[in-house]
């Protein structure tokens, strides 16, 4: 997602830079008899340099990152829709010395994202164009799922053309492999129906079992944006692995954690990742930037099994009560690292000495020089078995 900002083979080394119901917007407790996930400490930060060149290419706006954790290797997904050059990924590597301390990145090559015709992507406001914005590693079939959040017209953008999100298989040399089957209730329209611009899949993430996709924020049938006295709903979508529509769940987003300044500024929150732990159990990323505030951003530790399966329900604002997904604090980013960039990216990194797992999170610069591209690394406990 790009965050408004109009008010207020080369390889590159870089140095360390050391609710139940409704659309409640609080965090519902999570089952106190499930073990959950435990930051234990922050093994480092590093930062890319703004505009990087490679390949003939330039870096930034990364909003989706993956390990292979057979060869390392990272994929880090731009979202430059054509500013600069076709939509792509770019590969390398993260280092974490014996003590587990996140001591570099280096980036390593670029690969285009191709059509099922073998064509690129087309450029911003034409049709088909694309936007990425999540990217997994499947270890399993040894191929990439890449989400795009789509497009549409609205007040602001009445020409861009209806550009409907997808979640789509490549290889990893970015040859289309097909895609998923989208519920009908996620599809763009021109028309106050459906998902909001900018609201479309931000995160997807997958397990041996299943793929799972979540949607910014809330559809205007599901109700009105966050404000800071109440919060709203958005939708997780779950298939199985051979591609069928499982169910489909409410997040509960938090209400805005600040009013704008000055009170009728510009506001965008929702959630802009998401990652399995396993096949019920996920780490969720919110996300807001607020005008006159800057950006905050929390990580949350969610749990799909006792939540509602809302596919055939148009709204989720009106009609019957459900349950929607159990959330928990984990890490308040906010608190511990200012000032907040533009926080999009979630990945499990290699286990360490300790048996502790690393979990990497990774800012999108917007292509602004105001922002930075940014990895934070934490060592967990409680993290999926097979990392």
């Amino acid at each position: 997602m790009h965050i408004p900002r109009k008010f207020g083979r080369i390889a590159v080394a870089f140095v360390t830079v050391v609710g139940i119901g409704g659309i409640g917007g609080s965090a519902a407790a999570a089952d106190p008899g499930v073990p959950g996930l435990r930051i234990t400490r922050f093994l480092g930060e590093q930062r890319l340099p703004h505009k990087t060149q490679v390949d003939g290419t330039t870096l930034g706006g990364l909003s989706g990152i993956d390990r292979d954790p057979r060869t390392g290797t990272w994929y880090f997904i731009s979202d430059d829709r054509w500013r600069y050059q076709p939509a792509r990924f770019y590969t390398g590597r993260l280092d974490f010395n014996r003590s587990g301390a996140f001591t570099g990145v280096r980036v390593e090559g670029v690969t285009t994202l191709r059509r099922a015709d073998g064509t690129p992507y087309p450029a911003y406001g034409k049709p088909e164009s694309a936007d990425p914005e999540s990217i997994r590693y499947d270890p399993w079939s040894r191929r990439l799922l890449w989400a795009h959040e789509g497009d549409r017209p609205d007040d602001r953008n009445p020409d861009i053309p209806v550009s409907d999100l997808f979640v789509r298989w490549t290889t990893t040399n970015g040859r289309h492999l097909g895609e998923l089957p989208i519920p009908r209730n996620l599809r763009l329209t021109d028309t106050a129906r459906g998902p909001r611009r900018n609201f479309g899949f931000e995160g997807v993430t997958l397990t041996r079992r299943s793929i799972t996709a979540v949607v910014e924020g809330p559809r205007f049938e599901d109700g009105r944006p966050p404000t800071v006295e109440r919060g709203a709903p958005a939708r997780i979508t779950v298939w199985s692995r051979d591609g069928r529509v499982r169910g489909q769940y409410a997040y509960p987003i938090d209400p805005l954690p600040a009013a704008p300044v000055p009170p009728t500024g510009h506001t965008d929150t929702g959630v802009s990742e998401i990652l399995a732990i396993d096949d019920s159990r996920y780490l969720a990323v919110e996300r807001s930037w607020i005008e006159g505030v800057n950006y905050r951003v929390k990580l949350y530790e969610i749990d799909l099994r006792s939540a509602t399966n809302v596919l055939n329900r148009d709204s989720l604002s009106s009609g019957r009560p459900y349950q929607a997904v159990r959330k928990r604090l984990v890490l308040d980013l906010s608190e511990r690292h200012t000032p907040t960039q533009n926080l999009e990216s979630l990945a499990w990194g290699p286990r360490l000495r300790t048996g502790e797992c690393t979990l990497v999170i990774g800012s999108d610069d917007n292509f602004d020089d105001r922002e930075v591209t940014q990895f934070l690394a934490y060592a967990v406990r409680g993290c999926p078995d097979s990392r």
